[in-house]
């Protein structure tokens, strides 16, 4: 597998939603938020139900999803929120007990067998790890509103001047 030619896949995809650039600035909002928070087995049906709820771009949210929360950030992620969750929290966890939570939602169990075993961790663990992903998160999914925004303003911009000479050509 090519992971620099399957990188260019999505980011081409990526560039070629359809739609308003503040819904897909939102969507991107919404996956990249819900994307850097500690809930892997819900990430998806979280950014679809959100982003159809708000109506946003749910290509948008899965793609910076999928760009936030990959089989590469995961631990840097979940590590990130247990120290944040650390400090903020009266409760201390360990790198142990999170090690063996990524055990289990990667270890290829279904997804009911999962959650039975997460709940069975304890609440402390969910509010160390939330209270981390959340502020995590929020000023992750910010600076990705704002660059896809940008963005997808400045491609609009350039399809209409192509658009316009186009049309002049003829």
């Amino acid at each position: 597998m090519n992971l620099s030619r399957l990188q260019k896949f999505y980011y081409l995809k990526f560039l070629r939603i359809k739609g308003d650039p503040k819904s897909i600035a939102w969507g991107s909002f919404i996956g990249a938020f819900i994307g850097t928070l500690p809930v892997m087995p819900f990430h998806t049906i979280g950014i679809i139900a959100l982003c159809m709820l708000t109506r946003n771009s749910t290509m948008a949210g899965l793609l910076a999803s999928l760009a936030i929360s990959n089989p590469l950030t995961y631990i840097p992620i979940y590590y990130a929120c247990l120290k944040i969750g650390n400090f903020l929290t009266p409760y201390e966890m360990s790198w142990s007990k999170i090690s063996a939570i990524l055990d289990i939602i990667v270890s290829g169990h279904g997804f009911r067998e999962s959650v039975e075993m997460l709940s069975n961790l304890g609440s402390e663990i969910f509010i160390v790890m939330l209270t981390g992903g959340f502020v995590l998160a929020l000023p992750t999914a910010i600076i990705c509103y704002f660059f896809t925004l940008n963005l997808f303003i400045k491609i609009r911009a350039r399809r209409r001047r192509r658009q316009i000479l186009h049309n002049k050509r003829k």
